[in-house]
């Protein structure tokens, strides 16, 4: 059997591969985020950490940080466009993009839009 030191060492090390394909597939999905960001022409308006036409997506977050119908709320936004959140320009709506998608880029967003 394992001592208890062996034990803590191995599941220690568990643990580590855990965060480590964690990381991993949080990665490919921002990855995959800021390619659908940069397909549908949404860094022409947002920055990760400066206002361009619209918020950066760091103050994105901040804004809806606390409030639990933030990704309905610009899951909708994204899709049908609108004015009013942030000012008077109105962003374009992206019918294209899918629900899956949708969720994806809401998800990168609401987390800052990390790299």
């Amino acid at each position: 059997m394992y001592s208890s030191y062996q034990f803590i060492k191995i599941l220690f090390l568990f643990a580590l591969l855990v965060l480590h394909f964690q990381d991993v597939q949080a990665s490919s999905e921002d990855q995959i985020a800021f390619g659908l960001a940069k397909q549908n022409a949404c860094l022409g308006c947002h920055a990760k950490n400066k206002k361009i036409v619209g918020p950066s997506f760091e103050s994105v977050a901040q804004k809806y940080q606390a409030d639990p119908n933030a990704r309905k709320f610009l899951k909708n936004k994204i899709a049908k466009g609108g004015a009013g959140s942030w000012g008077v320009v109105p962003m374009p709506a992206n019918t294209k993009l899918s629900d899956a998608e949708l969720s994806l880029l809401t998800s990168w967003i609401l987390r800052g839009a990390p790299n």
